[in-house]
């Protein structure tokens, strides 16, 4: 256990070493699981409803959430098992090796020029319609995923950790899968998944601030202009909570993000964030070194609020 830290924290600082030494599990993945699942459940509930919609997300997240509630139960008693469970649940549900792995071989296909091979590695990052997207979209697409997923897969679980232990972790796991799964504006999506986004920014709200002044911290001796493209920018994101990481890694970078995006045919026109030049594959791999960073920040700072 980590010198001097209380349980929680030495299991929150265990669990983020894990996964930067080792990412994922290869097998058997909880969060994997937990989506077979889910889909499961979505294959019997599934209508074009907003209370369906309540139900599903209410049913998975409570499933997890009490999971958590039953393993802090029993580790009430037993620091060694807490900080263990804690230290596991830490590492299954953070990405940040996997999400800077992504960026770096995105980076690698488009500077390689395998245009064709990026487009379809994208679908690893965000679910945005790449069939058209040329370098320069290809890059500003990953850069944002990037951004926006140091937020949702590092700092969020980190800081759901921190304040409220087992249960934090494992139901903000949840919701933030089932966002991915059914939290899409499609004609199946619109009212069935509206429940689990709504939940799902939420649940984000905190922590995608905490993650954007954590960027501004890391961001050198581009802080100022980092604070102030997201302070300036942050709104203009049509996710009350994407935008804040977004435009505060657009400041950070001096790059500008934002623009026409495709997502199952629809077509977005959002506003742009920064006031630098388009990214470029470069900026890239300099988006996931200050991902790491924010990460590491992100770490100290929930390790200093947990118990």
């Amino acid at each position: 256990m980590p010198l001097r830290l209380g349980t929680t924290a030495a299991g929150l600082v265990t669990g983020y070493g894990a996964d930067a030494l080792f990412g994922d599990p290869r097998q058997g993945h909880p969060v994997a699981l937990f989506g077979s699942a889910a889909a499961r459940l979505e294959h019997r509930l599934w209508a074009d409803s907003k209370p369906r919609g309540v139900a599903y997300a209410g049913l998975c997240t409570f499933a997890a959430v009490g999971l958590g509630v039953a393993l802090q139960a029993a580790s009430r008693r037993s620091p060694f098992a807490r900080f263990v469970l804690t230290a596991a649940s830490t590492w299954v549900v953070l990405g940040g090796r996997g999400l800077a792995a992504e960026g770096a071989e995105m980076a690698r296909l488009l500077e390689a020029g395998e245009v064709p091979e990026a487009r379809q590695r994208l679908s690893h990052l965000c679910a945005r319609d790449a069939t058209t997207l040329d370098t320069a979209e290809l890059a500003r697409a990953a850069t944002e995923s990037i951004a926006e997923n140091t937020s949702d897969a590092v700092v969020a679980p980190l800081f759901w950790g921190a304040v409220a232990g087992l249960p934090g972790l494992l139901g903000y796991r949840a919701l933030n899968t089932l966002d991915a799964m059914v939290g899409y504006r499609s004609a199946r999506y619109r009212n069935f998944g509206w429940a689990a986004a709504r939940a799902d920014d939420v649940v984000n709200l905190l922590p995608s601030r905490l993650g954007a002044a954590l960027t501004v911290v890391c961001a050198g001796d581009r802080a100022r202009a980092s604070w102030r493209v997201w302070r300036r920018d942050g709104s203009r994101h049509p996710s009350p909570n994407a935008g804040q990481v977004e435009a505060a890694f657009a400041g950070a970078l001096d790059i500008r993000l934002g623009g026409t995006n495709s997502y199952g045919g629809e077509v977005e026109s959002r506003a742009r964030l920064g006031e630098g030049r388009d990214p470029e594959p470069v900026d890239l791999r300099r988006a996931v070194r200050l991902s790491r960073w924010v990460g590491l920040a992100a770490v100290v700072v929930a390790a200093g609020v947990a118990r």
